[in-house]
């Protein structure tokens, strides 16, 4: 027993704190990171923003804030408690009602990237704000000029006139590995430099559609967005921006910005002041597995198509409603949210090579990227039913023959139109009258008399992918003949 108070005691006289393991290569002692040092020298970078907007004030009412006139007017009377504004009361100075006054809007973190004065933070941190004040660790008060910001991305870039600032170094948000430690630095609740620390748990997070996000453990409260996420080597991987919460406060859940990202927009907000986005014009659905396997793809992959904007660089370049785009610019689609940020990073005017899976294969395509905006597709109601129209079939629906004017309004070539239905695959899947039946598997429909002919041939075995045009989307749906 003495021999292993000896061990206990020879253990904790060692100073600090071990996860004790067995000594081999495979298994080397591990030690917790000492965060002190890095904090020490990223502390000085990092800033606290504060916002005022101007609020109209009106006239006030004597009393006590916060009660109404008649209790204030009973306390006075009844208990001789001199009220502020009331009659025999001190008087209460107020501010000129009527006019702009300067009220606090809010507060946030930023950190500073250049030491002439450039600073990152969020756009909510700035966004309605009438006067931005940054101020740094030494209590040093500056009013900031907003350069530009994004909403999209939620990042903002504002400058102070100062130099000889410090700046925190950029890292390489692309390397952040799952597990790896990393601490935020911000002013939680206006609690300026306030340090908290955590691991990356996700990469890569769809919260959005331009941002794969950092997910992380670390405590992130109002007031830390725009400060920095810091690596080991004290690095910024991000800028903290969300939090997962029921409560308004932090439940074990954040997100940070990836500064890959940040500064290819702030890039562009301090050149421009503006972010310009690449587009080419279509409207994306989910890709589930059901409907991956009709189409022939295997497993859920690329960005389905769920519209394409009439005239539109889609349009303009072979891109149809129902297509799964796979790759675009080179660059692989894996899933919908992967396209916009593709696109969007893509510089308009530029033609780039699509690669779409329609009716079983791969097709080459090329798009010319722009930015510019169009009007969406205006939402018709259905036309009356022509009279040249089927009998309930295999997938349980009566059709008719499409109007040349329900052609044009819905930006189509062929197609049959759903009259009735009943107790079939396609009533279970949602179909409703007025919907248009424009493809089924590999086939496009052209006439009643050939869809009916299409249907009579499917194999009851196996699921087809059914393609429905309603109102200005593109709906597939896979199912299998009664």
């Amino acid at each position: 027993m003495k021999k292993y108070l000896i061990a206990l005691m020879a253990i904790f006289s060692l100073g600090q704190l071990t996860f004790i393991s067995t000594a081999s290569a495979q298994n080397p002692r591990v030690t917790i990171p000492d965060f002190a040092d890095l904090v020490e020298r990223a502390s000085p970078a990092v800033v606290n923003i504060r916002t005022t907007e101007k609020v109209v004030v009106q006239q006030a009412q004597g009393g006590i804030p916060g009660m109404p006139e008649d209790q204030a007017e009973f306390f006075r009377r009844f208990f001789g408690v001199p009220i502020p504004g009331m009659p025999n009361g001190p008087k209460q100075a107020q501010p000129n009602p009527g006019k702009p006054q300067e009220a606090d809007r809010g507060v946030g973190s930023g950190f500073i990237i250049e030491s002439n004065g450039l600073i990152l933070t969020n756009a909510h941190v700035v966004e309605g704000a009438t006067t931005i004040y940054v101020t740094l660790t030494d209590k040093r008060e500056f009013k900031a000029k907003l350069l530009g910001m994004d909403k999209r991305t939620d990042v903002a870039v504002v400058k102070i006139e100062a130099r000889d600032l410090p700046k925190l170094p950029l890292g390489d948000s692309s390397r952040v590995r799952v597990g790896e430690w990393v601490l935020a630095i911000g002013s939680p609740f206006g609690l300026e430099n306030t340090v908290t620390a955590g691991i990356v748990s996700a990469k890569s997070r769809d919260t959005g559609d331009y941002l794969p996000f950092i997910q992380t453990d670390v405590a992130v409260n109002p007031g830390n967005s725009g400060g920095p996420l810091l690596n080991t080597a004290g690095q910024v991987i991000g800028i903290n921006s969300q939090i997962f919460s029921r409560s308004g406060g932090y439940m074990g859940i954040s997100f940070a910005i990836p500064i890959d990202e940040a500064m290819r927009v702030a890039d562009q907000l301090r050149t421009n002041g503006k972010m310009t986005r690449g587009r080419i014009g279509v409207a994306l659905g989910e890709m589930t597995k059901e409907v991956a396997e009709s189409l022939g793809l295997g497993k859920p992959r690329g960005a389905y198509v769920r519209n394409v904007e009439p005239g539109g660089p889609a349009a303009a370049g072979g891109i149809e409603a129902g297509d799964v785009i796979l790759s675009f610019n080179g660059k692989d689609i894996s899933k919908s949210t992967d396209l916009p940020r593709v696109v969007g990073e893509t510089k308009p005017g530029t033609s780039v090579p699509v690669q779409v899976w329609r009716k079983g294969g791969a097709r080459d395509l090329n798009v010319t990227v722009t930015d510019t905006e169009s009007t969406q597709a205006a939402i018709k109601k259905p036309d009356t039913p022509a009279a040249n129209s089927s009998s309930a079939n295999t997938l349980g629906v009566s059709v008719s023959e499409l109007s040349d004017a329900k052609k044009k309004d819905l930006n189509i070539k062929g197609g049959v139109e759903v009259t009735g239905l009943g107790d079939g695959p396609l009533a279970k899947v949602g179909i409703r009258p007025g919907d248009v039946i424009i493809r089924v598997a590999d086939a496009d429909i052209t006439s009643v008399k050939q869809f009916e002919a299409l249907v009579k041939g499917l194999d009851a075995n196996k699921a087809v992918p059914v393609f429905i045009r309603r109102a200005d989307s593109t709906l597939v749906v896979p199912v299998r003949p009664k």
